[in-house]
């Protein structure tokens, strides 16, 4: 697997002249402080930057911003591509990212829809009304032009004298429905050439190979290899044993009973009675159970809708019921060791002087008991308060 994409010098570029140089800082609406190119982090009242400085700000700003698009897209991207969601993601928000719908059609890999959901940011609160912003629509193109530039600027080209456009009335929000057309235009020869590129047919071992779950898939388990490579190598690439000789002796039973005069017909029912399986793919995810030999495999089926079960929710060990009789039992053994020593130690009849222990030394070593039995009291008391805000957490959806 090719390793992660870096932020290039395109989405710098983009962002500064989107975002534009701010020398001093500035206070935001929201009571926060912005310099240079839209930094917040540390900008502080009274602050200066240089130019230089900004774009280094901005750069320690792209970190987190990469990380984040990285983790989040299961896509294989290009370069124009992944800094094109860079700033995309740098100029909405990573939270409002992270519900995109561009995110979701790049996970399908949908990328033209992606493209054209980029353009859908173009709104703004402005003076307690939310209006189309000229400057966003701009950047949003931007934004879209350089996630649709190719790889080393490999453009195809579209004669107009050929391929005359015509009003596309089909997606009133701008956006096809389905993937458009490749079509392929010859610059060799004195006539000109047009052809479409379809899709090759499926294999009959593997089918429908452009799905985009299964791309997504693909991209995933190349992840997985590559970090369990030095684990468990052999493991991922192994094939499964073949189940088909353990239902060998299961179909044979029934053979000594036959009531039928044609035992050829009967016999056949019995032996295809489990239909056979096609060959799963190599790129998708097999599991097997290590208690069973003949366990039946396990796929991913991406034809089939996706089905999310929530994790079970472990409930923290409760305190026992006792608990607040030992608090309660702990705080009056340190108010009587408390008030009986401090009574003893200024009440106690003078006595003779033999030894440490005289009757003030008891009676104040008494009160500090008594203090310490009252501090056990509040700790058990806090810990048990702790642990019921936090199942009250818990138990919130």
């Amino acid at each position: 697997m090719p390793p992660r994409h870096q932020v290039s010098r395109a989405a710098i570029t983009l962002i500064k002249r989107f975002e534009g140089y701010r020398r001093k800082a500035a206070q935001l609406p929201d009571g926060r402080w912005t310099i240079g190119y839209s930094h917040t982090l540390t900008a502080r009242q009274g602050a200066e930057v240089s130019e230089a400085d900004a774009e280094a700000l901005l750069l320690y700003d792209m970190i987190g911003v990469a990380h984040t698009v990285s983790e989040l897209v299961y896509a294989d991207l290009t370069q124009n591509q992944f800094d094109a969601l860079c700033a995309f993601a740098f100029s909405i928000g990573l939270a409002a990212f992270r519900g995109s719908e561009v995110l979701k059609r790049i996970n399908e890999g949908a990328f033209t829809q992606a493209a054209f959901a980029l353009e859908l940011w173009r709104r703004a609160d402005f003076q307690g009304e939310r209006i189309v912003v000229d400057a966003l629509v701009r950047r949003r193109a931007a934004e879209k032009l350089l996630f649709l530039t190719p790889p080393n600027d490999a453009w195809r080209v579209a004669p107009s004298a050929v391929l005359k456009p015509e009003l596309d009335d089909t997606a009133p929000d701008t956006a096809p429905r389905g993937t458009p057309a490749q079509v392929v235009t010859s610059l060799d020869g004195a006539a000109i050439a047009v052809s479409r590129e379809d899709f090759a047919a499926p294999k009959s071992d593997d089918p429908e190979p452009d799905s985009p779950v299964r791309a997504a898939a693909a991209v995933v388990t190349a992840r997985l290899q590559t970090l369990f490579a030095d684990a468990a190598p052999a493991a991922l690439a192994e094939p499964l044993p073949d189940p088909a000789p353990a239902e060998e002796p299961r179909a044979e039973e029934p053979a000594p009973v036959e009531t039928s005069p044609e035992p050829a017909t009967a016999e056949a029912p019995a032996v295809a009675e489990p239909a056979p399986e096609p060959d799963p793919p190599p790129s998708l995810f097999r599991e097997t159970r290590p208690d069973a030999a003949d366990a039946p495999r396990v796929l991913i089926d991406d034809t089939a809708p996706f089905e999310f079960v929530p994790p079970p929710v472990q409930s923290l060990d409760s305190t026992p019921d006792d608990g607040l009789l030992v608090v309660v039992s702990l705080s009056a053994l340190g108010l009587a060791f408390f008030a009986g020593g401090i009574f003893w130690a200024f009440n106690a009849p003078p006595g003779p002087q033999q030894g440490i222990f005289t009757p003030l030394l008891v009676g104040w070593l008494a009160g500090v008991a008594g203090v310490g039995f009252i501090a056990a009291a509040v700790f058990l008391l806090l810990q048990r308060v702790t642990h019921a805000a936090e199942r009250r957490e818990r138990r919130r959806p």
